[in-house]
């Protein structure tokens, strides 16, 4: 019987692992949404026949970081647009990107000439990035409150797990190693938590585990797809995104899904939304409000 993480490996590969791939046919109308956690208002900040995706919230909650065509985009809560990232730098960037506790740095994913995705870092005021990651495709997800570590799914030898490594460089260093697909490794707020997903059990859940890879959780356990915990500023709570079907270890866009919020104590889950055509490019990446009072994300509509 074939090896289950060499099948994931190939799935996961086919569908995600360039920006082109990515992308949504031509004519595909997205919106640019922030969601107000506990009263479930919504407000479309910006909406366009064009493909852009994964919001990220400044930590100034001034504006709103997303990417489109390789180009990373500021965008403030109006929905004026503000301008491209320093465009002569960044291309090729695909939708893991993020800004750290501190408002400072600038973390990108992206293609360069001949390798799959690494990870780069520059000060989000403007300067040179600075490769990270060596090794390809890494996916970068999050970043430790100190701003010391960053955290990525990566695939090595064929096999697709978490990874640390020092922000500003050095060796990586494998943290999960169980059978299956991890991905979305996303630090809490007090750093006493790495949350992420897994489909281990052969279905995509939500789980939490220390910073060196110890004391794993699972969190989620239900017929859902759960995709990406981000958690709250308050430690309390995280977002996911859940497809309605099985996704057979994938994200791909333009699917059935919906956002929930689930209580990382309690276990309990409710849902943010209705089921809307979004997937990959929705929620990948960290997009609460500093205050803990919203999230960003964006929905589609086909052409």
């Amino acid at each position: 019987m074939p090896n289950i993480k060499v099948f994931f490996t190939i799935i996961f590969l086919l569908l995600s692992i360039t920006v082109t791939a990515q992308q949504a046919p031509e004519g595909t109308t997205s919106e640019l949404v922030i969601l107000n956690i506990k009263s479930g208002e919504q407000k479309t900040i910006l909406k366009e026949v064009r493909h852009f995706e994964a919001p990220n919230w400044s930590r100034d909650g001034e504006f709103l970081l997303i990417n489109s065509g390789g180009f990373l985009e500021k965008v403030d809560l109006e929905g004026n647009k503000l301008g491209q990232i320093q465009p002569n730098k960044i291309s090729k960037a695909n939708n893991d990107h993020g800004i750290s506790f501190d408002g400072k740095l600038l973390v990108i994913s992206k293609s360069d000439e001949g390798t799959g995705s690494r990870i780069y870092t520059m000060p989000l005021t403007g300067g040179e990035p600075k490769l990270i990651t060596q090794n390809h495709p890494s996916y970068w997800h999050g970043i430790s409150p100190d701003g010391k570590t960053l955290v990525y799914c990566a695939q090595r030898d064929g096999a697709w797990d978490i990874y640390s490594i020092p922000t500003y460089g050095g060796a990586e260093k494998r943290i999960t190693t169980t059978e299956g697909l991890d991905d979305g490794p996303e630090y809490s707020y007090d750093g006493k938590w790495i949350y992420f997903n897994s489909n281990r059990t052969g279905r995509m859940q939500a789980y939490r585990m220390k910073p060196d890879g110890s004391g794993t959780e699972q969190l989620t356990d239900d017929t859902l797809d759960n995709w990406f915990p981000h958690p709250s500023p308050d430690n309390k709570s995280a977002v996911i995104i859940s497809y309605m079907e099985d996704q057979k270890g994938a994200h791909p866009f333009g699917k059935d899904v919906k956002l929930r919020l689930l209580n990382v104590q309690t276990k309990e889950i409710r849902d943010l939304t209705q089921v809307f055509y979004g997937g990959q490019g929705t929620i990948n990446v960290h997009s609460w409000s500093p205050d803990g009072k919203w999230v960003a994300f964006v929905r589609y509509q086909k052409p």
